[in-house]
């Protein structure tokens, strides 16, 4: 994943969270109540690798990168727009953690950027 497709993805998974593109349930019991807690809350970070939705992955079906500035400029307002959505009680089940609170939800949004953002820091 390129940085700017990185940035497309996190744009897309944020919308994904408020209900505005759709990703194909994969939740179970084991992500739901196993890998979920897990992954949000055991202090080390995310390994690299892990499949994502194809509707939030820009080499799939997610949104293509364009223009760098805008696409810069647009996961920046769907983080914020993420963040009033979740105080709201406004966002869907995640597509393989299922329901979560909150507080899963904005732990969730800051994990998945701060895992993206590490891929490209030495």
């Amino acid at each position: 994943m390129t940085v700017q497709e990185m940035v497309c993805h996190l744009a897309d998974a944020y919308r994904h969270a408020m209900g505005e593109i759709p990703a194909s349930p994969v939740d179970t019991l084991l992500t739901r109540n196993v890998i979920k807690p897990f992954a949000l809350w055991f202090p080390m970070r995310w390994p690299p690798g892990y499949p994502t939705r194809p509707e939030v992955d820009p080499q799939r079906g997610g949104r293509k990168p364009g223009d760098f500035v805008r696409d810069r400029d647009q996961v920046e307002t769907e983080m914020y727009r993420f963040i009033e959505a979740a105080h709201r009680g406004a966002l869907v089940s995640h597509s393989i953690f299922g329901a979560m609170s909150v507080r899963e939800w904005l732990r969730w949004g800051w994990l998945h950027a701060d895992h993206h953002l590490r891929q490209f820091s030495q």
